[in-house]
């Protein structure tokens, strides 16, 4: 049953990203631009982590979001981290 939660929760994340981006005026460029932002984030956070040892795991969970929302949904998966 939670899995489901997690599918309608993931989707209406997506379908939230894909109305915003409607309305700017290059929609496939700002989707992009917010994939590649997140994605460049999640990896960045990999890169640095014996430095600094702030971690997120690598799965799909983390890259989903980091390539839904971007730069601030890796933000978010930070908070949620040092919350819980």
């Amino acid at each position: 049953m939670m899995q489901g939660w997690t599918w309608v929760g993931a989707g209406l994340c997506l379908v939230v990203v894909l109305r915003c981006a409607a309305r700017q005026r290059h929609p496939i460029r700002a989707l992009l631009a917010s994939a590649l932002c997140g994605l460049g984030a999640l990896a960045v956070l990999a890169l640095l982590d014996p430095v600094t040892g702030v971690s997120l795991p690598l799965n799909r969970f983390t890259g989903f979001v980091a390539a839904v929302l971007g730069v601030p949904g890796v933000t978010g998966l930070l908070l949620l981290q040092l919350l819980l």
